[in-house]
């Protein structure tokens, strides 16, 4: 799978997500960094031609966090096909929803340790 990680096509897109995280990435990912949850993660990492929120490699594990962009039909099929391709290639995905991080912060990060457990 390694040849599907951090595609040097892929690397603007990364660069431009990365400056310019949502308010909830940016909440999440102050909880994420250096190992707080014991591991390692990283964030806008691409896997194929996708990149992900934030990414444990150790876990193949995927956090994906949905704004409101994610609830019309057409991006739920796109969000359905990613799924799909990530799981094909042993990466498991979880999703919350941006106010899933601001309301229940802890309840999230529970589900995410929960994750780092297989």
């Amino acid at each position: 799978m390694s040849e599907l990680n951090t595609l040097k096509i892929m690397q603007e897109r990364r660069r431009q997500l990365r400056k310019n995280l949502t308010p909830a990435e940016a909440a999440l990912w102050k909880k994420l960094q250096r190992k707080q949850l014991g591991e390692r993660f990283l964030r806008q990492y691409s896997i194929g031609y996708y990149v992900v929120d934030f990414y444990c490699p150790k876990y193949k594990l995927a956090i994906e966090l949905d704004g409101k962009v994610h609830f019309n039909e057409e991006q739920q099929e796109y969000d359905k096909n990613r799924t799909e391709f990530l799981n094909s290639v042993e990466v498991n995905v979880i999703r919350f929803e941006n106010c899933e991080v601001f309301k229940n912060t802890e309840l999230v990060l529970e589900r995410i340790k929960e994750n780092l457990k297989f």
